[in-house]
């Protein structure tokens, strides 16, 4: 069987979402394979068959709008405790998983282990990062949604970033 029909038949099994790429601007073909989560609610992964390897490759979240360096230690120390993957850093500064199988090492349990190895990684260090590296831009979005009365539905998991989550002064009068 070949390398990209063991991946197809693994994503089938586990019933996820896939497309086909043929490649840009000289790039491996591939496949692209939707991975549904809960902080991150899709991760795209591109998984790219090369002559020697595969090749895998997930967006993370674009460059950090501040804490540089808070937003870089966490993840090399995160990557001390990943399987087959690493954080990096693309030309621009925006963050990426990445990681390489060898051809004869693409089995159905190896691509899940890879695979649900991104999935926990950005699932659970994606609202971290975003706490690192974008705590003002946060506020300033709970603050534009409270003064237009706007959901803050998929901010509530940074309440805790905000002084005053409702817009509203304390009752007794100390900040919160």
């Amino acid at each position: 069987m070949s390398v990209r029909q063991t991946i197809v038949d693994t994503l089938e099994e586990h019933d996820l979402t896939y497309t086909f790429h043929e490649g840009a601007h000289g790039g491996l073909p591939g496949i692209i394979v939707e991975l549904p989560g809960e902080r991150r609610l899709k991760t795209n992964t591109i998984l790219s068959i090369g002559e020697h390897s595969v090749r895998i490759e997930a967006f993370v979240c674009r460059k950090p709008d501040e804490n540089h360096e808070g937003v870089y230690r966490f993840l090399l120390k995160r990557n001390r405790r990943l399987y087959g993957v690493a954080y990096t850093l693309d030309n621009v500064g925006d963050i990426y998983l990445v990681g390489r199988m060898a051809l004869h090492a693409v089995t159905p349990d190896e691509v899940d282990r890879i695979l649900g190895q991104v999935l926990e990684a950005v699932d659970s260090d994606f609202n971290t990062l975003l706490e690192l590296g974008f705590r003002t831009s946060i506020q300033k979005e709970w603050e534009w949604r409270v003064s237009r009365g706007e959901s803050l539905k998929n901010l509530r998991a940074f309440r805790h970033l905000i002084d005053d989550p409702d817009g509203q002064p304390p009752a007794n009068g100390t900040s919160a």
